[in-house]
């Protein structure tokens, strides 16, 4: 495993939320209520196993190039569909942030937003990798062309 994620331990947890906004909300609501929570992660459990995170709003762009299900132009869950991706040292330092009495108004302010409830998935990083350098990606092809049967 590469280290895309800087001091993210090789036995470190990845957790996803999905969260489908109800239609009487928006994007801007989601953003706000977010940003308060990963606010609250950040101040009260960087020392505590939280190593970082990233959330993703679908553009509603399905790859054609990339799917082998149909030939769809557009998601119809654009705009109204996103994940948020922790990193963690550990599912227990994950869980722990949880129970946290600070988390949990946050929290459900969020799960107030979401048409399809909450599961939040726990899933062990079996590779990350950021891309090479453009000298990187030349010796890379050229070892290929050399040594590749």
């Amino acid at each position: 495993m590469s280290s895309l994620i800087p001091n993210f331990p090789p036995n470190g947890v990845v957790t996803i939320n999905r969260v489908v906004l109800k239609p009487e909300y928006t994007v801007d609501d989601l953003q706000e209520r977010v940003a308060l929570l990963c606010e609250n992660v950040k101040t009260y459990h960087s020392e505590t196993g939280f190593i970082g995170g990233f959330v993703a709003l679908n553009s509603g762009q399905i790859s054609n190039e990339g799917s082998t299900v149909g030939q769809a132009v557009e998601s119809p869950l654009k705009d109204r569909e996103a994940l948020i991706v922790t990193f963690w040292n550990s599912f227990e330092d994950h869980e722990r942030s949880h129970r946290s009495e600070t988390f949990q108004p946050l929290f459900r302010n969020v799960l107030e937003l979401c048409e399809n409830g909450n599961e939040e998935i726990a899933y062990q990083m079996l590779w990350s990798g950021a891309a090479y350098s453009p000298e990187e990606a030349r010796a890379a092809r050229e070892a290929k062309e050399r040594y590749a049967a």
